[in-house]
């Protein structure tokens, strides 16, 4: 068989030629289920992420779908198997079954029994959690039990009430679990984060206004808008009890990092985030600091990503919660249809922000 390295339905594959080449040569996994390749001296088709040798360009040919690859005539590769579901997703099935297992029990379920019910060991159990949410089972507890701890509070009559109903069998160890879990005490936080010391500063870019704030931990809020009455309006419904302050000559490092990632978002972005959410949030904004730079997925195949592939709407909630635009770039998801549906600060941005990313 001849290869072609045209494409006949090119266009519906997520990229040019160079950019799926580039994927294929780095086995990247993130297009993996969003096209195919195959190669004319061997006759298989295989996942971009595929282990094999790669083979020569001339003879490399790109597919849509798996169909597209049979009709033309080649046959599924033996060692990446593209025609079955991938593993990721089965490991992402499982790891979601644990999420549901640890966010409905009273207490961390022991690693053994989570990964029994996994039929995992638990030290592969472990690595693939870790793998598909970006953190471990306890950590993963400890923040599905932050989202307890903030709304039991918010329903409690008193801190007392609140420390048993959240199932911590002792006030030490509930104010000891406290600092990573508010920010803040129990009082502030029931008092809507009264005293709590926030700090903001304002910066222009292509565009238009911004505005950073960041707490003692790090960077709460990037926004983007048209002037800074409405972004800093934006900050005081968020943080309606804090004590905002505009900063001084020394936040000027961290304005112009935001700045240089918002103009080139590829450069990279390594100052640390305060983001207050669920633990569901904080997985769909982990999945969404992995998708590249230059590319874009569905809301359906971010939630499939997570492992929750009916979670769809609730993705987009997330999505649309993310208080740090670029940083977390929530940007990077369309809809299914591929238009750019919402986006909090903007559909012109959010097309800018891909056409850059594109170009870059």
């Amino acid at each position: 068989m001849k290869a072609n390295p045209t494409s006949p339905r090119i266009e519906r594959l997520p990229g040019s030629e160079k950019r799926l080449w580039r994927a294929v040569l780095d086995r990247d996994k993130t297009y993996d289920g969003r096209f195919y390749y195959s190669v004319a001296t061997t006759g298989v088709y295989c996942r971009p992420s595929c282990a094999s040798r790669p083979a020569r360009r001339e003879n490399v040919r790109f597919h849509a779908t798996v169909e597209d690859a049979a009709t033309a005539g080649f046959r599924p590769c033996k060692r990446c198997r593209p025609n079955e579901a991938p593993l990721e997703d089965v490991y992402a099935a499982k790891v979601a079954a644990a999420c549901r297992l640890i966010e409905t029990a009273d207490e961390l379920p022991s690693l053994e029994f989570l990964a029994r019910s996994m039929s995992l060991s638990p030290y592969h159990f472990h690595r693939i959690f870790k793998r598909v949410t970006g953190v471990t089972p306890k950590a993963y507890a400890s923040a599905n039990r932050r989202k307890r701890v903030r709304d039991t509070l918010q329903r409690s009559s008193t801190v007392t009430e609140a420390i048993h109903a959240t199932g911590f069998n002792s006030a030490g160890r509930f104010y000891a679990d406290l600092d990573d879990t508010l920010g803040m005490t129990p009082s502030e936080y029931r008092a809507g984060g009264a005293n709590a010391a926030i700090r903001f500063a304002f910066a222009k870019c292509t565009l238009g206004a911004v505005l950073v704030a960041t707490t003692e931990r790090g960077i709460a809020a990037i926004t983007l808008g048209e002037t800074r009455d409405e972004l800093l309006d934006d900050l005081r419904q968020r943080f309606p009890k804090a004590t905002l302050s505009a900063a001084q000559k020394d936040f000027g490092d961290i304005v112009a990092k935001v700045v240089a990632l918002i103009e080139a978002p590829r450069t990279g972005f390594n100052l640390p985030l305060d983001m207050q959410g669920t633990a569901f949030q904080h997985r769909v904004w982990h999945a969404l600091r992995r998708i590249p730079a230059g590319t874009t997925i569905t809301y359906a195949e971010l939630a499939e990503r997570i492992g929750s592939p009916s979670a769809v709407r609730a993705v987009a909630s997330a999505c649309a919660s993310n208080p740090v635009a670029v940083a977390v770039p929530c940007h990077r998801v369309v809809s299914k249809s591929g238009g750019l549906s919402g986006y909090r600060w903007g559909i012109e941005r959010k097309r800018q922000l891909i056409e850059r990313e594109r170009k870059s």
